[in-house]
């Protein structure tokens, strides 16, 4: 057990001395305006820095190459206690804040749900404000994904881990040679990404501080506002926009982003099918939603159905969570059309959450063959992605994967329907918690949060977005006996 735990130890100690330079932003700037958290931020950064630096030093005799079972549990221990270090600043600030609810939304930050059990967020210090955000923006991309561009200097390979972290069902692919730089390309284009559309926010009217705030919740599509009723404190159709346009890009595989610029090319978006069926899917969707808000006179003009037609399908299609306006009043088939398109619309490599478009097209195409060969048994029709057929190992694992998603959104709705959350809310509110959407409906819709929640409650949707943003088996692989034999 010792040869399995201590290398991970050692590398989950590098990962907390190396994620606790993250205080300092806030700590910065709570320092540079004499905000009453500059403690609470320089508490949290030397905690965090002294827990992870001696877990290092004491376990590092122990470092080796990381095998497949330690990219899993690493991947499982980061995510799961990182947050526990992030809420630190939380709890020395909020006097009535619980570690259950604190975890809940360091949690909702890092996995990029955007569910919040704060209230009050336009009045409390920026310092907390740009710490969630910036939770989301790391979380975004993976903690590890960055990680595994410096870990290699240490001796401990970078491969697995990044497969454990990668979302999608095909993780072998590499954009380079080395999964190093694979880690470095994609980073980069989130960065160029996030500074454009921050730059973008701020020409369309948002202060600086909200637009580096938002264009880091934009890009990790997390949902997170600075004000507690999201975009509609600022009611600008060109803020939305620049929203909308940076939630598509952000619902696209960042590796596609990545080829086009090197390739300095569209070709790579018009060839990938992913893209394709999303942006196909979105532009469909938007009409369809505007027409039937036209349709129940929710607005009286086409253009104004379509302005916040546009803006919560594809907020809540690409798992961003914003909201211009309560879309819980509108007619129920709408909010729960776009909660059914959370599931899927997002891209494999993109921010977004849902069991992701790749899936959901092998599925289709697989249910199509599956058809045909019920007429015709003896044809070959394998399911082809641009002109190459898919290994039917990883048309099981896809199987495998929705088996498991449907049987965790069943059973933790369940469970939160038999601690007596009404249907509606534990049913949206699971489906929001592991796609990493953020609002459900109910007592959990746009125009609230999720503070009602009981402890358990708290904990169990904590679990979900887990569960969610590490897509089911890096975490549920943990509990078979399997992993932990020799």
């Amino acid at each position: 057990m010792r040869n399995s735990l201590f290398p991970v130890l050692t590398v989950l100690g590098l990962a907390l001395a190396l994620f606790s330079v993250s205080f300092l932003v806030p700590l910065v700037y709570a320092w540079l305006t004499n905000e009453p958290t500059v403690n609470a931020f320089a508490i949290g950064f030397a905690v965090t820095f002294a827990v992870g630096l001696v877990t290092h030093l004491l376990t590092r005799q122990f470092k080796r190459e990381l095998q497949a079972r330690d990219g899993f549990l690493l991947v499982s221990s980061v995510w799961s206690f990182i947050p526990a270090f992030c809420t630190i600043p939380l709890i020395l600030y909020f006097d009535d804040l619980s570690f259950t609810d604190a975890y809940f939304e360091t949690v909702s930050g890092l996995t990029t749900t955007g569910a919040t059990v704060l209230t009050g967020l336009d009045t409390m210090p920026a310092s907390i404000n740009i710490w969630r955000h910036l939770l989301s923006w790391i979380g975004g991309m993976g903690i590890l994904v960055l990680a595994v561009a410096i870990l290699p200097l240490l001796g401990v390979g970078g491969s697995q881990v990044f497969k454990a972290e990668t979302p999608g069902p095909m993780k072998d692919s590499k954009l380079t040679p080395r999964i190093t730089e694979t880690a470095k390309s994609l980073y980069l284009v989130y960065v160029v990404l996030s500074l454009a559309c921050a730059v973008s926010y701020k020409l369309a009217g948002m202060t600086w501080l909200d637009a580096f705030m938002h264009s880091g919740t934009t890009m990790s599509l997390s949902g997170f506002s600075s004000h507690d009723s999201s975009y509609a404190y600022f009611d600008s159709a060109a803020i939305e926009m620049v929203a909308v346009v940076f939630m598509l890009i952000s619902g696209i595989n960042f590796a596609i982003h990545f080829l086009a610029w090197r390739g300095k090319s569209f070709r790579p978006y018009a060839v990938c099918p992913e893209t394709k069926w999303f942006l196909i899917l979105m532009f469909v969707s938007v009409l369809l939603i505007a027409t039937f808000l036209l349709a129940h006179q929710q607005y009286t003009s086409f253009s104004e159905a379509f302005r916040f037609s546009l803006f919560n399908v594809v907020s809540v299609a690409t798992t961003t969570g914003f909201a211009n306006t309560d879309y819980a009043l509108w007619p129920v088939f709408a909010p729960l059309y776009m909660i059914f398109l959370s599931v899927f619309a997002s891209a494999a490599g993109s921010t977004g959450g849902g069991i992701k478009m790749l899936r959901a097209v092998i599925l289709f195409k697989h249910a199509v063959g599956e058809l045909s060969r019920t007429l015709h048994p003896r044809a070959i029709n394998p399911v082809r992605i641009r002109g190459t057929a898919i290994n039917s190992q990883v048309i099981s694992g896809v199987l495998a994967f929705m088996l498991m998603y449907g049987m965790s959104i069943i059973s933790i709705t369940m469970i939160q329907m038999f601690t007596g959350l009404e249907p509606i809310a534990a049913l949206t509110g699971t489906i929001a918690m592991i796609n990493c959407l953020g609002p459900g409906m109910g007592v959990l819709g746009p125009a609230s949060n999720y503070a009602s929640l009981g402890d358990f409650q708290t904990w169990v949707y904590s679990f979900a977005m887990l569960l969610g943003r590490l897509e089911m088996f890096t975490i549920l692989v943990l509990f078979t006996p399997a992993f932990w034999r020799k």
